[in-house]
């Protein structure tokens, strides 16, 4: 079991868990940063304004695209693509063996929309498409909290995007600010504690216990046969090989 700190300012390319899962995390200050296919690729943008391109498929017919993004933005995605900005800096964790769904969002709203513990707020920025899917999360801790000392299933991976705070474990107690980069093996006893000051931190979960199946979804839910819902009519529901066996689900 590990705690361990690390910086957005400074180069650091680490492999995470499992052989291929969760993948590599990265910093990156300005210039380009090559994505590589395959694979999904998590971002979030700590300053600066720099550009996503996301590469074209010539297979597939798809032609290149750039979009914009700004301080506070977040992105997932798959396949191959760069970022480009002088003079800014992010966070890039890579799942090679994970497709997720394009997406871009931010940036971060000031509170989080999702009750937590102790206190604490959270924000589910990048939600698992099916479950059991990579995640991430903005949680947000108001000044005086003290949570209570747990463990997850999996590692977390975290940025503190504004205030600062103190990470606690049964060995340890180190102090943490805005541009520093955490993580927390599965199984570590931990917790966060803030004393003056909030803190606001980006938080990478390889792994979701909630989300949808094949066989509870809200489309599926809300299409009624006679007042039934199709959830619970096996007979009509797609075969879910069907889908597997589909273009683009490898």
């Amino acid at each position: 079991m590990t705690f361990a700190l690390y910086s957005v300012k400074t180069p650091v390319v680490k492999h995470l868990g499992p052989e291929g899962y969760p993948g590599s995390v990265s910093t990156w200050q300005g210039g380009a940063l090559s994505l590589a296919g395959p694979g999904t690729h998590f971002g979030f943008i700590y300053t600066g304004s720099p550009t996503l391109e996301r590469q074209g498929d010539e297979v597939q017919g798809k032609t290149a695209q750039t979009f914009g993004l700004a301080q506070g933005m977040y992105f997932c995605l798959p396949g191959t693509g760069q970022l480009k900005g002088q003079g800014a800096t992010g966070l890039v964790i890579t799942c090679p063996t994970y497709r997720g769904m394009f997406s871009l969002g931010g940036p971060l709203e000031p509170a989080g929309r999702l009750a937590y513990i102790d206190g604490g707020t959270s924000s589910l920025l990048i939600p698992p498409v099916i479950v059991g899917d990579p995640c991430l999360n903005a949680m947000y801790f108001p000044s005086g909290v003290e949570q209570t000392m747990h463990t997850h299933p999996s590692d977390r991976l975290g940025l503190v995007v504004a205030g600062a705070g103190m990470v606690e474990t049964p060995e340890t107690t180190t102090g943490i600010t805005v541009g520093d980069i955490f993580w927390i093996s599965a199984g570590q006893l931990h917790r966060f504690c803030t004393a003056d000051s909030p803190l606001t931190i980006v938080v990478f979960h390889p792994d979701s216990e909630g989300g949808f199946t094949h066989r509870d979804n809200p489309m599926l839910r809300r299409t009624l046969v006679d007042g039934v819902s199709a959830a619970e009519l096996p007979k009509i529901q797609t075969p879910v090989e069907l889908l597997l066996s589909s273009p683009g689900s490898e």
